[in-house]
């Protein structure tokens, strides 16, 4: 973690403790309950994503992602290397590479995030909560989960709630970040609002907007819709479709804390473009 995260998450922490003997205040708080409001969004407040923002600015709210099922280990290994060469904010990978991941990043302080229910989110909630648990063994320190879409779209809200519940719960024992995708193609807005409330009732940490594997990813519109319904109290990852800086700097301005996309080095790579290009006096 760099300084600056520590030095957060420090005082906060220390600023909650010294309230734990004050009335009505939770008694369950930990250190752990601090990251994850760090990791949502709180440690960007901070940070202008304008054209003074250099490539590992970028780099440290994007999760490099490489989720195609013909993905090889050397694959892997590049977009873990990548990682570290550039501050990615994790490495975003299928189940069955998290071990894998985790090896190639020892040493580094870049998480590995995968994905649980991926892509269609139709998996029993206890399997998910069995996946959940196996891949934090394996080395995850983010999961990503699909929410159960059909249940959704069937009105049954309780189901939707429970279901992210029972990934939340694991994550969160092993202080581990929990993002939920809605899956934003496939929903009406007043649906996207609801995914959104059973998330944050469910105590997930992200809302994200899409798999990348529907019929279609983020949209400004629908960052902007979820950042509305969350407020500031959970991060909001626009994933599907982000292939360029300008892609990026749009869901940023619309809410998002965190960005999924598997071209993240091209976007650092833009982001240096256009600094060399401000610096020489060109722009």
């Amino acid at each position: 973690m760099s300084s600056n995260y520590e030095k957060l998450v420090e005082q906060i922490t220390d600023l909650v403790l010294a309230r734990l003997g004050e009335e009505n205040f939770c008694p369950s708080f930990c250190r752990a309950d601090v990251e994850r409001i760090v990791d949502a969004g709180a440690s960007r407040i901070g940070i202008v994503l304008g054209e003074t923002a250099t490539a590992r600015d970028w780099a440290s709210i994007i999760d490099h992602t490489l989720l195609k099922p013909e993905a090889t280990e050397s694959e892997i290994k590049r977009l873990c290397q990548e990682a570290v060469e550039y501050g990615f904010a994790s490495v975003c990978v299928n189940p069955v590479w998290v071990r894998k991941a985790a090896e190639f990043l020892e040493g580094s302080k870049i998480p590995v995030c995968t994905v649980i229910g991926f892509p269609l989110g139709a998996t029993l909630s206890d399997v998910k909560a069995y996946e959940t648990r196996r891949v934090i063994f394996d080395g995850a320190r983010e999961v990503d989960m699909v929410i159960n879409i059909g249940a959704l779209k069937s009105g049954d809200y309780c189901a939707v709630e429970e279901d992210i519940r029972a990934v939340v719960r694991v994550a969160h024992e092993h202080g581990v970040l929990c993002k939920v995708i809605i899956e934003t193609a496939l929903l009406t807005d007043d649906e996207k609002v609801s995914a959104c409330l059973a998330a944050k009732n469910a105590g997930a940490d992200f809302v994200k907007t899409s798999t990348g594997f529907s019929k279609g990813g983020a949209t400004v519109h629908d960052v902007a819709l979820m950042r509305r319904v969350v407020g500031h109290e959970l991060g909001v990852k626009a994933s599907g479709g982000v292939k360029s800086l300008e892609d990026a700097k749009e869901m940023v301005k619309a809410g998002a804390t965190r960005i999924g996309a598997s071209a993240g080095v091209k976007i650092a790579k833009e982001v240096e473009g256009v600094r060399s290009t401000v610096i020489s006096g060109q722009y």
